[in-house]
């Protein structure tokens, strides 16, 4: 500034060439400045409003709920540092406040009807919102706010919102600055006498509340954009326009959303004669000079929310929902949505509010009632079951597993949590079955805890260390099951040599989970060590091993990212292989051309040598069968079934695997897995085992994963004797595997608007499911069948709201669906190559969206506009591959109509 000065004053001829309105951004009455300035004794008589908008993503702001605060704005300045000309005092009043509805309504609509702004607003935050506040400016930047001090966080955020506009900088470039949205990077372009500022909402360093869902797919994704356009005059402000947007997607269905727009608008009006300026060298004495209560405050925003007051208590609420929580009624959306609604309660209880109801309910709803208190995840709601449950109680085992699944499914689990269940799992446990639950479980919290960076908490670093050390000195199959189900939940990278060891030097079902569990690890982390195991035990270098593990290791080395001579090994060993391994080995091969899998470029080249292919290895006969196909296919997510069966050599199901996965571009969750495991039973019908399964106890069991969560595997029968109890005393009814709520979608933020109110957003997302089910055994016939039947209701709810304290504008928009998902393999044996037939069919769905606009006052006035479109999606049998279609028809033509037996 001092060299501008001199190179004017020396340079005369040279300024009259220069354009005064150029010099007017630097110049003022008595000196010069880098930012707006005001001259003295001067009163800037402005125009204001500040405007929000709540819709759908795409929607016309036209017909947005909202509304808009518009009022008069005088500016003049108080002072200026004598000793620094960019050192200045501005005092502004805002003055005649007006509410009304951000779009044009008829008068039956419009809930400001009738109403003076003191009646809206209220006397008391009228008159707060009124006062004065003066900033100190230094080189346009806001150095300090000073307001009164008690006065309500509503209207202090408006006028935060307000001064914040005031703040600019009058040459281009970045900065980081702070203003009402906390510290920001911030970007300035300047030409001639207009300055836009680009905020980088993303970036600003505020206190945030709020927490989002754990995968991606099942989680909002957001974008927010922030931009202030300034029109300047005579070195002022002649005009500010800001908006700022903010966009809020279900990654799942981005067709459902919500944007929230908030728009300023400041412009001068005139100019008169103002007070003069006050004489003085320090701002502590010139604020006390103007007013003595006056305090420098944050010009960040501070958090507020108001508080209902006509809001249900928690037991008010459950009352009106709890008729339609019974076991018979969890199939249905109006479940899921009560389930939604209770959780939002019970996330502002206190631990007696919650308490009470779980003391007082009966058997039959105490079940839900667990599902929703956990899955609300306050530290109200973990002290209030931990005190319910009695772990040392086996007659509560059934309201134990629901919590342990619920916590399995947190949405943020927290390290309070975990530490809680390490502690449990440390003490007496009546029922062992629980046990095996909770470590299961604690495997899935380990993992969702070091996907947020929580690696190294304490209570992660001692349960990874509990498991992984009684895992090695774990004695009892039991016990080795259960700890390896653990690690196939927390995938440890430091658990994969654990793994291997139990893969390749175990038998039955140890070496079987060992092997799945290796499965699930991304293909980044399975290293050479990995790979070379995996060949080992498939093409059985050191030992003989049974087929599902082989077939297990194979399904590893095929989809990480197979070598040529990897690959080239799988196909020559076709035709080597048990009779229905051999099928089931061409099978897969098969799906992953058909289905473009990652390895199927290697696998075409390695087809193009005739040793791999030719007709004596692709015409093996057989039952066993791998298919991949499409369930949807959409521009925001696709999901994709997998079905796989493989059998003995005798006929019997060895292993039916059922799985449906969820794509989006950059994340993957696996939905659903069923498996239904045999073995060993070879013997009731006289048959001879395959090669390496001669000493196989015979057993049956279920195993599911589900939203990336291994469950607890259910058993049908352990050992021959049970097999033969479970023979003569079945019913044949389904056996069920997971049934109740669970909490998908979980985000709720927290928005600071820069015009002052503060926006909150929550999505919910909640499905009612029930997993079950069977394997039918015929002796008589022959035949077996499997029966795997998903039901779910889903019920996604979004609330976009923006709270002023005195008026509530908001949108929220509904989805809900029930279906029904079958998955039937029948099997006739009477002869070879048996008859096989899968069935995956999906029945008629209803699905119904809404979407409900709002505007509220606390005295109860109301506007709602109400859209919604209900359908029925059809049902469709899944069609498989055209080999399967063919047996059908023979299995379907031949079918004794006499009713089957289990086993």
């Amino acid at each position: 500034l001092i060299f501008l000065k001199v190179f004017f004053r020396e340079n005369d001829r040279l300024c009259e060439l220069v354009n005064s309105k150029t010099l007017s951004v630097f110049a003022f009455q008595t000196g010069h400045t880098t930012g707006p300035s005001l001259n003295n004794d001067k009163l800037y008589k402005f125009a204001y409003s500040a405007e929000v908008y709540v819709d759908r993503v795409k929607a016309s702001l036209q017909k947005s709920a909202g509304y808009r605060i518009s009022s008069g704005v005088d500016v003049n300045l108080l002072w200026r540092n004598p000793d620094n000309d960019d050192d200045q005092l501005i005092k502004i009043t805002i003055r005649d406040v007006q509410v009304e509805n951000v779009n044009e309504r008829p008068a039956a609509k419009n809930i400001f009807k009738g109403k003076s702004t003191e009646k809206i607003i209220g006397k008391e935050y009228l008159e707060a919102l009124q006062r004065p506040i003066v900033l100190e400016l230094v080189r346009g930047k806001v150095k300090n706010f000073y307001s009164h001090q008690n006065e309500p966080g509503f209207t202090q955020n408006i006028k935060r919102g307000l001064a914040s506009l005031f703040q600019l900088q009058l040459h281009s470039g970045a900065t980081r600055e702070v203003d009402i949205s906390g510290k920001c990077n911030t970007t300035y372009h300047v030409r001639q006498d207009q300055v836009t500022k680009i905020k980088a909402l993303d970036s600003c360093e505020i206190e945030k509340q709020g927490f989002t869902s754990h995968n991606q797919i099942l989680d909002v994704s957001t974008k927010a954009t922030s931009a202030t356009i300034y029109a300047l005059e005579d070195g002022f402000i002649k005009s500010i326009k800001a908006e700022e947007n903010y966009v809020l997607l279900l990654n799942s269905r981005r067709k459902t959303g919500a944007k929230i727009v908030s728009k300023q608008r400041l412009e001068l009006k005139s100019v008169q004669a103002g007070p003069g300026l006050i004489a003085g060298k320090q701002v502590a004495s010139v604020i006390k000079t103007v007013d003595s209560s006056y305090v420098a405050v944050p010009l960040v925003a501070e958090p507020v929310k108001s508080e209902c007051k006509k809001c249900p208590s928690l037991s008010e609420h459950w009352q009106s929902i709890r008729e339609r929580m019974y076991p018979e009624k969890l199939s249905k959306a109006e479940a899921a949505r009560s389930f939604l609604s209770f959780i939002q309660n019970i996330r502002k209880a206190t631990k007696e509010e919650i308490l009470q109801i779980i003391r007082s309910e009966n058997k039959e709803l105490l079940p839900q009632v667990v599902d929703a208190v956990t899955s609300a995840q306050t530290p109200a709601s973990l002290e209030a079951v931990l005190e319910f449950l009695d772990f040392k109680d086996a007659s509560t085992s059934t309201l134990q597993e629901r919590f342990l699944y619920a916590c399995g499914f947190a949405s943020h689990p927290s390290e309070i949590l975990l530490k809680s269940l390490t502690a449990k799992f440390k003490g007496d446990i009546a029922n062992e079955e629980i046990r095996e639950t909770l470590v299961i479980v604690m495997g899935a919290l380990i993992r969702k805890l070091c996907d947020r960076e929580g690696c190294k908490l304490p209570a992660v670093v001692e349960a990874k260390r509990l498991i992984i050390s009684r895992l090695e000195k774990a004695k009892k199959d039991d016990n080795v099951r259960m700890y390896l189900l653990a690690l196939k939940n927390a995938l440890l990278p430091e658990a994969i040599p654990l793994l291997l060891k139990y893969a390749e030097s175990e038998e039955g079902h140890i070496s079987n989970v060992a092997a799945t569990a290796l499965q699930r690890y991304d293909p980044s982390f399975l290293t050479k060590e990995v790979k070379e195991t995996m060949n080992r035990i498939y093409h059985q270098n050191r030992k003989v091993h049974e087929k599902t593990v082989r077939t297990t290791a194979a399904a590893i080395i095929l989809n990480s990212n197979p070598s040529y001579m990897e690959v080239k090994n799988i196909l020559l060993s076709i035709g080597e292989l048990p009779l229905e391994m051999n099928k089931y080995m061409l099978c897969m091969i098969q799906d992953i051309l058909h289905f473009e899998m990652p390895s199927s470029k290697t696998v075409r080249q390695v087809l193009k040598d005739m040793r791999a292919h030719n007709y004596d290895r692709f015409s093996k006969m057989g039952s066993s069968s791998a298919y991949s196909g499409y369930i949807t296919r959409g521009p925001d997510v696709s999901s994709t079934y997998s079905l796989d069966i493989l059998y003995s050599g005798s006929g019997i199901l060895r292993r039916s695997n059922m799985n449906i996965r969820i794509f989006d571009r950059n994340a993957e969750l696996h939905a659903s897995q069923v498996v239904i495991e045999a073995q060993g039973l070879e013997s009731i019908i006289a048959a001879t085992p395959d090669e390496g399964e001669e000493n196989l106890d015979s057993f049956a069991g279920m195993s599911a994963i589900l939203f990336d969560i291994q469950l607890r595997p259910v058993t049908f029968f352990q050992g021959y004797a049970d097999l033969m109890s479970k023979m003569f005393s079945a019913t044949g009814d389904l056996i069920n595997v997971v049934k109740g709520l669970i909490l998908l979608t979980d985000y709720s933020q927290e928005i600071q608007l820069q015009s002052g109110p503060r926006a909150s957003t929550e999505f919910l997302g909640g499905l009612a499911i029930d997993i079950s089910g069977g394997m039918e055994f015929s002796l008589w016939y022959r035949e077996s069948k499997t029966n795997v039947k998903n039901r779910v209701a889903m019920f996604i709810a979004g609330n976009t709201e923006v709270d002023s304290f005195f008026v509530k504008t908001g949108m929220e928009t509904t989805l809900e669906v029930e279906t029904t998902l079958d998955f039937i393999s029948t099997v006739q044996f009477s002869q070879y190559p048996f008859l096989v037939c899968l069935q995956m069919d999906r029945v008629e769905s209803p699905f119904r969206r809404y979407v409900t606009k709002y505007e509220s006052l606390p005295s109860g006035r109301r506007y709602t506009a109400r859209r919604g479109k209900a359908e029925l999606l059809a049902g469709n049998e899944y069609p498989l591959h055209q080999e399967n279609s063919n047996m059908c028809r023979k299995v379907f033509g031949t079918k004794s109509d006499s009713s089957s037996n289990w086993f």
